[in-house]
C-alpha cells in the first residue's frame, strides 16, 4: 500500500481499522484498506494534476507542451536559429526576460549577441550628436570638438566603440549608409572569433638573438582578445584585436591588467616564468621594420626584461637574457572565422577510433611520434596533448594493419605543429584506413624537392606491396598551402599538400586548410568545408598525380578552391566559389575542367570564366557582368585573420546564393547571413517605436 492509502486507512476509527484486520487473509490488506488504497490513488492522481497546473503558470517549470501556448501569450516569434540552435523553453524564457527592459541599449546589444553568436555592441546615435545643448539636460561627456589629448578619442574613430560627437547624417541607416540622427540606432557586430594557443614557443627570427614572433609559424600576427561578454560592449568585452595603446593604458593603470597575464589574452614566459608588467619588466611599443632592423628594441642597459607588439604579434627582448638563449613561449588569441583547420577548439565528437582501440599519448608516454606510431603496430590511436612544436629530422612513415584503423591526431583543446623535413607517408593493408585530425603541418623547405608533397599515399607500400589503403580522412588539419611561411606570410612555393598516387583509395577532407592536390585517376576525394589553396589563380590545385588527364572523381561541397581543377569526375560541386585562370604557358582546356561531362553536377557556385563542366544549376559565372566575391584576404599566413572569409558587401547573388540561402564558399557552415536574418527579425521586435536601425560588421 502507498504512503497515502496508509495515510487515509489511519484516519479511520480505530474498531474499523481491527475488525478490517480481522478479515485481512495472511500477508494481505483487509477489504477495506483495499479499498482505501485505490481511493488514496486517485486523490494523488488529482493532487499531482493541481500541483502540475500551477507548475504550468512559468515557463521554467511548465510541461513541454504548454511551452508553445506561453510563447505564444508573451508574443514569442520564432526564427531560423540555425546559426545558434537553442531549445524552445530558453528562448521563451528570454523573450519574457527581454520584455522587462525592451528598446533600451543594453537589451538590445545583448539580443545582438544570443541570436548571432558574436561580439555586439548597440549605439544610440543620438547621444553622439553634435548639438546645442538644453540647458536643463546638459552631457558634459558629449563636447562637440573632441578632445585632442586624449588618445581614445582617435584610436576608435570611425568604430563601434567611437565616443566623439557627429554632424547630422540624413541618409536612412535601414540601408546602412547614414548613421547620425535622432531615430538611429546602430547594431556593430565582430563576426571573428578569437581562438587560443596555450604555452606555444616563439618563433625565433633568423639573424636576431633578442627578437621572436608569438606565431610558432613564424609570421607577423594580429593579437586579440578574450571577450568578456558579461557587461555592455566595451573594447575588452568584444573579439577584437588588441591595439598597442590599449595594451598600455591597461597595463599602466595600476589596477590588475584585463589583458595581460596567465589565463588572459596575452601572456610570455621566459624559461617558464611569466614576465610580470607589474614590476616595470614588460614595455608595450611599436617593434615594425625588416627582420634585424626593428624599431624600438630594447639596449642592455634598459631595466624592461621584453617589449611586445601586438598588431604585429613581435617580442624583443633584453639582450642580457637573450644571451642565454631562453626557453621562450606564449598564450595568446588569434582572429578567424570558423572552427576550420587546426586549433585548441572542442573536437573529442570527430574522432574516429573506436574507444576500444589503444591510445597512446604524445609527449607524456612517448616524446617521438614516429616512435609512437611504430609501436602501435598499425592498429590504435597517438594523440598529441599540447600545442608544442614537433621538429622532425625526416617525415613520417605510416603503415596501417588489414582491417584495422590507424589515428593521428591532436587532442581535445590543443593545437600542436609538425615540422617535416620529410614526406608523411601512408600505407596499409585491405580494408584499413587512416585518418589525421587536428595537426598543422609544415614543412623545412629548404630539405624538400620540387616533386615531394606534405602527405603522399603511394602506389606502392614498404617492401614493394602493394598499397592498399581503403580510406584516408584529414579533419580540422591545416596542410601549409605553401609548405612553409616567410616572415611576411607569403608561402614560399605551390606544390602540392597532398598526393594520392594510389588507385582506388577514397580521401575525404573536411574543415581544412590544405595546399594543392594531386589524385590517381580513379582515386575518390570528397572536399567539404574547407580551402584548397594553391596561392596563385593560374596555379594547380587539382590534377592528376602523374599525365595530362584529370584527377579522380571529385566532390565539393562549401568549399573555397584558390587554382586551377582539372578531374576527371565532378560528382559534385555544390556551395563552393572556385577562382581560377588559365596560365597562358599551359594547354589546359579550361580553368575548371571535367574530362567527363554526361555525369555529375555542378550546382550552387561560383566559377570561373570557360568553365568545362557538367550541368550546372543557379551558378554564378565570370563574365564581366556578375559579381565577383569580396574576401578579406586570400593569402594563407597574411596578418589579416580574415582569410578566406566572405565580406559582408559582397553581392546576395553570391552571399545568399548557396541552396539554403547561405553564402557560398568554405564558411557556409558559418551561416553568417542566416544570423543576420535572425537578427533582423529580433530587431523588429524588440526595438521603439519610431526607430531604426542598421547592421555594421566591424571584423
Amino acid at each position: 500500500m502507498s504512503f497515502e492509502g496508509h495515510k487515509l486507512f489511519s484516519l479511520l476509527p480505530a474498531v474499523y481499522r481491527l475488525r478490517d484486520a480481522q478479515l485481512a487473509q495472511p500477508h494481505a490488506s483487509g477489504p477495506l484498506q483495499s479499498l482505501l488504497a485505490i481511493v488514496a490513488e486517485q486523490l494523488a492522481a488529482i493532487e499531482e494534476n493541481l500541483d502540475q497546473l500551477y507548475d504550468d503558470q512559468f515557463i521554467e517549470t511548465c510541461a513541454p507542451w504548454v511551452i508553445p501556448y506561453i510563447g505564444d501569450l508573451v508574443g514569442y516569434q520564432s526564427i531560423n536559429g540555425q546559426a545558434l540552435p537553442g531549445n524552445m523553453r530558453a528562448e521563451v524564457a528570454n523573450t519574457i526576460s527581454h520584455r522587462q527592459t525592451k528598446g533600451t541599449a543594453l537589451m538590445l546589444e545583448q539580443l545582438a549577441r544570443e541570436v548571432t553568436g558574436w561580439g555586439a555592441h548597440a549605439v544610440e546615435f543620438f547621444k553622439l550628436l553634435g548639438v546645442t545643448q538644453y540647458m536643463k539636460h546638459i552631457r558634459l561627456e558629449n563636447c562637440y570638438s573632441p578632445d585632442l589629448h586624449d588618445w581614445k578619442a582617435g584610436e576608435y574613430a570611425g568604430s563601434g566603440l567611437d565616443a566623439t560627437a557627429h554632424t547630422i547624417d540624413v541618409r536612412r541607416i535601414a540601408v546602412e549608409r547614414g548613421r547620425y540622427n535622432i531615430q538611429n540606432v546602430g547594431i556593430f557586430l565582430w563576426s571573428l572569433d578569437s581562438y587560443s594557443l596555450t604555452m606555444t614557443p616563439a618563433s625565433h627570427v633568423a639573424g636576431a638573438q633578442d627578437c621572436f614572433r608569438f606565431s610558432p609559424l613564424g609570421q607577423d600576427i594580429r593579437l586579440f582578445n578574450y571577450p568578456d561578454v558579461t557587461a555592455s560592449a566595451q573594447p575588452m568585452r568584444v573579439p577584437d584585436q588588441v591595439r598597442r595603446r590599449v595594451l598600455l593604458d591597461d597595463i599602466n593603470s595600476g589596477s590588475i591588467s584585463a589583458y595581460y597575464g596567465a589565463g588572459k589574452s596575452i601572456a610570455l614566459y621566459v624559461d617558464g616564468k611569466l614576465i610580470d608588467p607589474g614590476h616595470g619588466d614588460l614595455l608595450i611599443c611599436d617593434l615594425s621594420g625588416k627582420d634585424g632592423h626593428w624599431v624600438n628594441r630594447l639596449p642592455v642597459t634598459d631595466t624592461h626584461k621584453a617589449a611586445i607588439d601586438p598588431e604585429l604579434g613581435r617580442i624583443a627582448l633584453n639582450p642580457t637574457i637573450a644571451l642565454s638563449k631562453p626557453q621562450v613561449h606564449t598564450s595568446f588569441y588569434y582572429g578567424f572565422s570558423g572552427d576550420m583547420g587546426g586549433g585548441e577548439y572542442p573536437r573529442a565528437s570527430t574522432f574516429s577510433a573506436s574507444p576500444r582501440q589503444r591510445v597512446i599519448h604524445v609527449p607524456r608516454e612517448y616524446s617521438n611520434i614516429q616512435s609512437a606510431l611504430d609501436a602501435l603496430d598499425g592498429d590504435g590511436v597517438v594523440e598529441i596533448t599540447d600545442s608544442a612544436t614537433y621538429e622532425m629530422a625526416a617525415g613520417l612513415v605510416i603503415n596501417v594493419t588489414s582491417g584495422k584503423q590507424l589515428e593521428l591526431r591532436a587532442g581535445d583543446h590543443c593545437r600542436p605543429i609538425l615540422v617535416l623535413a620529410g614526406e608523411i607517408i601512408v600505407a596499409g593493408g585491405a580494408d584499413s584506413a587512416f585518418s589525421m585530425n587536428g595537426l598543422v603541418v609544415t614543412a623545412n623547405f629548404a630539405q624538400q624537392n620540387a616533386s615531394s608533397a606534405l602527405l603522399r599515399i603511394p602506389e606502392k607500400a614498404t617492401g614493394d606491396k602493394t598499397n592498399q589503403l581503403a580510406q584516408f580522412n584529414l579533419t580540422q588539419s591545416t596542410l601549409d598551402p605553401g609548405w612553409a611561411l616567410r616572415p611576411a606570410g607569403n608561402p614560399h612555393g605551390g606544390q602540392p599538400t597532398v598526393a594520392v598516387d594510389q588507385a582506388g583509395v577514397q580521401v575525404a577532407i573536411q574543415r581544412s586548410i590544405i595546399g594543392a592536390v594531386t589524385a590517381h585517376e580513379l582515386a575518390t576525394v570528397t572536399i567539404s568545408d574547407s580551402i584548397v589553396d594553391a596561392s596563385d589563380q593560374s596555379a594547380v590545385a587539382y590534377s592528376a598525380s602523374s599525365g595530362p588527364s584529370g584527377g579522380g572523381a571529385l566532390t565539393l561541397d562549401g568549399c573555397t578552391v584558390i587554382g586551377r581543377v582539372h578531374a576527371s569526375l565532378l560528382t559534385l560541386v555544390s556551395n563552393s566559389i572556385l577562382l581560377a585562370r588559365l596560365d597562358k604557358n599551359d594547354n589546359w582546356n579550361g580553368p575548371l575542367w571535367a574530362d567527363r561531362q554526361q555525369q555529375g553536377c555542378v550546382r550552387f557556385s561560383y566559377l570561373p570564366r570557360k568553365s568545362i563542366i557538367p550541368r550546372s544549376f543557379e551558378c554564378v559565372e565570370e563574365d564581366g557582368i556578375n559579381p565577383d566575391p569580396l574576401f578579406a584576404s586570400l593569402r594563407y599566413g597574411d596578418s589579416d585573420p580574415g582569410y578566406g572569409k566572405l565580406l559582408a558587401s559582397t553581392d546576395d547573388k553570391i552571399r545568399r546564393g548557396a541552396d539554403d540561402g547561405g553564402e557560398m564558399g568554405a564558411f557556409h557552415f558559418v551561416l553568417a547571413p542566416q544570423r543576420e536574418d535572425d537578427l533582423r527579425v529580433r530587431m523588429q521586435e524588440y526595438l521603439p517605436a519610431g526607430l531604426e536601425f542598421g547592421i555594421f560588421y566591424q571584423t
